[in-house]
């Protein structure tokens, strides 16, 4: 089996351009790639991650990956998938984000000589003259076509700005670039990105000439990573300090029934033939297949160290035991403690259980908080600094489970 029949296998390709020319060249480690990946926040999320295992996969098979940041498009925002504008950030934030994004993708891809590379559009966004950029490259794009587009036909009843409607002449160009930079010939996109990919397949070709290769393959993949990639206290992120080794295995191993081996088979690198025979697994067996998806996906992000850790703690947790030493941990100040003392409600929104009090009391009221394994049953419940001498541990639901110390 190539590489490009695995991907299908494990239920990654949605459609593509060119299929037979695609097959023979991904097989055969011909394929320069490029996955795009705006810096719209400080760190990677469960989304690109599943990006990042696909890279992984198509470079191990011998194709070369070009991972391009979106430092230059960031300026403009992405209206695919969205209901609104992007806030605008500063050149500042950009930057940090785009040096937070890469030292994250050095645990996943192997750059170097005739290996990896990393480019940022902003090397050739930002300099653009606008009247060469209307001339060159927006001389070959329909507005009709461009308005036809998924990703701006759910914008139009809304608003879409001038601003957003050029995020797909951007995003083509970008092929066009890398095509005539760094003889890139194929890109991969989530399904939400189709419209502005086949824009770089047709700008290549319009300006090269028919015979130019130029292919997308659009995938399942970042469209299933927008649809999980949410936990109860907000985003899946791949940064430690935002989302603890702890709460990403909690996250995979709560998994509902019917996505596991869906999971197990888009996103580990476990061979197929294994995968296959947990097809037939029911019951009980299914936690076992959430634990295999929730320590494989630990193990690629944060090692098997902090794999192991995980869920270490998550089956002391299950059983009722009181091992709670690899647990998240929240450290309250002095500044925390009114009149010496701090409400339950505070402490969940101290420790991002909620966003606010009145969401934590609704949590709360509703039976859905446990206190050092005691239901929580009075929202104005306050401890002071004494009773935080070994911990208290607070639960939310099943997913969420928090230790909370004094400094």
């Amino acid at each position: 089996m190539g590489i490009y029949e695995e991907l299908i296998a494990r239920g990654l390709i949605a459609q593509v351009t060119d299929e037979k020319e695609i097959r023979e060249m991904v097989n055969n480690g011909k394929a320069t790639f490029y996955i795009g990946f705006d810096p719209t926040a400080d760190s990677l999320h469960v989304g690109h991650f599943m990006a990042l295992c696909l890279m992984k996969r198509l470079q191990m098979a011998g194709n070369k990956p070009v991972v391009l940041i979106g430092g230059g498009t960031a300026y403009i925002g992405d209206p695919s998938g969205r209901t609104d504008m992007r806030s605008m950030m500063t050149a500042e934030t950009i930057q940090h984000n785009c040096d937070c994004f890469k030292k994250q993708m050095e645990r996943f891809i192997e750059f170097g000589e005739d290996k990896a590379i990393m480019v940022n559009n902003a090397d050739w966004l930002l300099g653009l003259n606008y009247i060469d950029m209307l001339r060159e490259v927006g001389a070959h794009f329909s507005v009709n076509n461009m308005l036809r587009a998924r990703c701006y036909e759910q914008r139009m009843e809304k608003g879409l700005s001038f601003l957003e409607f050029n995020y797909m002449i951007m995003q083509s160009y970008d092929f066009y670039h890398l095509f005539n930079e760094y003889g890139c010939n194929m890109q991969f996109g989530g399904d939400d990105q189709w419209s502005n990919m086949l824009g770089g397949t047709e700008l290549i070709r319009k300006k090269l000439g028919k015979d130019a290769h130029a292919m997308t393959i659009t995938l399942l993949l970042n469209s299933e990573g927008k649809k999980m990639g949410k936990t109860v206290g907000g985003a899946v992120w791949l940064d430690p300090d935002k989302t603890s080794p702890y709460d990403f295995y909690q996250y995979w191993r709560n998994v509902g029934d019917a996505d596991v081996l869906k999971c197990i088979r888009m996103l580990t690198f476990l061979p197929l033939e294994q995968i296959d025979e947990m097809d037939s697994w029911e019951g009980s067996q299914l936690n076992t297949a959430k634990e295999i998806l929730a320590f494989e996906l630990t193990k690629l992000v944060h090692g098997e160290e902090e794999a192991n850790k995980a869920q270490e703690t998550a089956r002391a947790v299950f059983a009722g035991a009181g091992s709670h030493e690899n647990m998240p941990t929240v450290t309250l100040g002095a500044d925390d403690f009114v009149d010496g003392k701090i409400g339950l409600l505070s402490v969940m929104v101290k420790g991002g259980m909620a966003s606010s009090n009145g969401e934590a009391r609704r949590l709360v009221t509703q039976g859905g908080v446990s206190v050092d394994d005691q239901k929580a049953t009075n929202p104005s419940q306050s401890f002071t600094p004494d009773d935080f001498k070994n911990g208290i541990i607070v639960k939310k639901g099943k997913k969420v489970i928090i230790k909370f110390v004094v400094e």
